[in-house]
């Protein structure tokens, strides 16, 4: 009985191993939608008169119609994108209309579709942008409700006394918008492919990017929460941004799909790996893309963390580095967390840095 347990458990293990990768698949990254949204009709008012027993001539008692629901996007912290948003269209409830006995017509119901913080919302039509969520319960109305049509009751008047006048509800607002996100972080990492950023996140931060020993590990940009005890318990975000190539600001190898999630960041913080040989070009490539995409985005505070000083030959690089740059460089080891207490105090310089330069992002 026993070894026919064991070589079960062994079947069942190879299988689990096997299937594994085929049932469970990663959530694909959406930061991009185009959506219809439209607001309710407004309910008809009614026309209508009293009638009952002993009651020879009762007076009109139409109601007026309910007002249409609106959509509405709510900004949360809690949405990271827009892989929740699965349906094309998204409408409001119409009013109800009115009805006799002076009932008015109940309202219709609002949609409010729920949007991570950063979405930047625009009208198809025209190119107009119709607000920046930029704040935690920030709400954008961008379908409104039609109004409600008058019953017969609203136009009673001293010589109107049995009017048969009513109107229509007024149609909702109809609209297809687009949902752009942009990351927001107080300091965006940004490097070539392979750099050690994810590595660098993790070990300072909560976050838990995907890290591999290849290129393009990271494909989509992913935030971390840096907790400072000795400062007031000052919360820093970093977000980890995928790996630029040459050529970023033309697109390149998906550049600005990647590029427009710097923008927002208020200091740039540059990983540089030391261990290539002529790592000090990297800045310059680094900084030419961000001033191409962007006219100001390089200028932004920023520092240098020269990571892989494990490796020889990383010294000299550092020096040459220190000798061709006027940035803060910080020597780190991501891979052995070392000087992991200076890249935070360089962290905290940025972020003070930042915050009293009050750029406007």
């Amino acid at each position: 009985m026993f070894p026919q347990s064991s070589a079960r458990l062994r079947l069942f293990v190879r299988w689990l191993a096997q299937s594994a990768p085929k049932t469970i698949r990663q959530k694909r990254f959406v930061d991009w939608k185009r959506l219809r949204l439209a607001g309710g009709n407004g309910g008809d008012g009614c026309v209508s008169f009293h009638r009952a027993a002993h009651v020879p001539r009762g007076g009109p008692n139409g109601g007026n119609g309910g007002n249409g629901g609106s959509v509405y996007l709510k900004a949360s912290l809690a949405m990271r994108d827009f892989g929740h948003v699965t349906r094309p269209q998204y409408q409001a409830e119409r009013g109800h209309h009115g009805k006799g006995d002076n009932r008015h017509g109940r309202n219709g119901r609002d949609v409010t579709l729920t949007v991570p913080v950063g979405t930047l919302v625009r009208n198809v039509e025209g190119d107009e942008i119709l607000g920046d969520l930029v704040k935690n319960g920030m709400l954008l109305c961008c379908g409104r409700g039609g109004s409600g049509g008058r019953g017969n009751l609203s136009y009673v008047s001293s010589t109107n006394r049995a009017p048969r006048q009513y109107t229509e509800g007024k149609k909702g607002e109809e609209r297809w918008i687009e949902l752009e996100l942009k990351t927001i972080a107080d300091i965006g990492l940004v490097g070539f492919p392979n750099a050690g950023k994810s590595t660098l996140l993790r070990l300072i931060s909560n976050a838990r990017p995907r890290v591999a020993a290849y290129p393009f590990t990271t494909l989509n940009p992913y935030v971390g929460i840096v907790e400072y005890n000795d400062h007031n318990q000052t919360q820093i975000a970093v977000a980890d941004i995928p790996g630029l190539v040459r050529g970023a600001h033309e697109n390149v190898g998906l550049g600005h799909s990647f590029l427009k999630h710097i923008e927002r960041c208020h200091a740039l913080l540059y990983v540089i790996d030391v261990s290539q040989s002529h790592a000090w070009q990297q800045l310059d490539d680094l900084s030419h893309e961000l001033e191409q995409y962007l006219r100001g985005l390089s200028t932004r505070p920023s520092a240098i963390v020269a990571n892989k000083v494990d490796i020889n030959g990383a010294e000299h690089n550092v020096a040459r580095l220190r000798e061709k740059t006027k940035l803060a460089v910080c020597p780190v080891s991501a891979l052995f967390g070392n000087n992991v207490k200076k890249l935070k105090e360089t962290l905290w310089e940025l972020y003070t840095k930042a915050v009293t330069t009050n750029c406007n992002i």
